[in-house]
């Protein structure tokens, strides 16, 4: 129970990163504005508006199960940088577990994603675990422009402006989400794609330790073979505001519920391109 609450941590921050498809599905659309450069080649010529995030970000959560302490995890838009010629936002997440949770099953997860600060779209990934006895680490780059992705030295063909695995959410902060409504978001996963579908259930005022926020209630569902599926279900609390900043997400299990909330915020510097 222990190591799978752990597990569900980390997946938090990767909307639904625990399940995994074999089917390919191509096809997106969003709400975001987007605008093409040029009409010969779109390439990865797109710009998003984003008035969302920036360099300087960096979001605290406590993890819990119930009552229970058992980590806490940040999000955090670390520096602009320069990545095959182009601005990016270097985007790291880590999960731990406490002190207590540690002594029996230590995790210390880390998540690196390159993301276009023109297009909001990944170019690299990286994905560091260590969760008691296991390691891993994988990682795979996008070629945007030629809508490919390597990954263990295979290549797939991935659609225009393919998210990973924490780049999703930025991307979905850069929305105009509206109640009742859904987007649909490529996303490429351990070698697989899918589209996420972020349905806005409603409005919502909720009060967690880093403050009092009116939310958007989202649910981020996975598609495969025209059929949703998800491990429980996970509900997600942005700020109904420019920042759309999560602030609070809960999974229902067996028994009882699994919870991130946010304890502490710095606000990132927002950048024109």
């Amino acid at each position: 129970m222990i190591k799978k609450l752990l597990l569900i941590f980390v997946s938090f921050l990767i909307f639904g990163g625990t399940i995994y498809f074999s089917d390919i599905v191509h096809g997106w659309a969003s709400d975001a504005e987007a605008t093409d450069t040029t009409s010969l080649d779109p390439g990865f010529e797109r710009y998003i508006e984003n008035v969302a995030f920036g360099p300087g970000e960096r979001l605290s959560f406590d993890i819990g199960y119930g009552f229970i302490n058992a980590g806490n995890a940040t999000m955090e838009v670390v520096d602009l940088i320069e990545y095959n010629e182009r601005p990016c936002y270097q985007i790291v997440s880590t999960a731990s577990s406490n002190r207590f949770f540690s002594s029996f099953y230590p995790v210390e997860d880390r998540v690196e994603s390159i993301m276009d600060a023109v297009g909001i779209f990944s170019w690299h990934f990286e994905k560091k675990q260590r969760e008691g006895g296991y390691r891993a680490y994988q990682a795979y780059s996008f070629d945007q422009q030629n809508h490919t992705a390597l990954y263990k030295d295979s290549t797939h063909i991935i659609a225009p402006f393919v998210q990973d695995a924490l780049s999703i959410l930025y991307y979905a902060r850069t929305m105009n989400l509206k109640v009742g409504q859904s987007t649909f978001i490529d996303n490429f996963t351990d070698g697989k794609q899918y589209p996420l579908e972020l349905k806005v259930l409603k409005k919502e005022t909720v009060e967690v330790k880093a403050g009092k926020f009116d939310c958007l209630v989202v649910e981020p569902l996975l598609m495969s073979s025209g059929i949703f599926k998800h491990e429980g279900r996970l509900k997600v609390w942005l700020t109904d505001d420019r920042l759309k900043m999560p602030v609070l997400m809960k999974s229902k299990v067996l028994v009882g519920s699994i919870t991130a909330e946010l304890t502490d915020y710095e606000l990132g510097e927002i950048l024109d391109f």
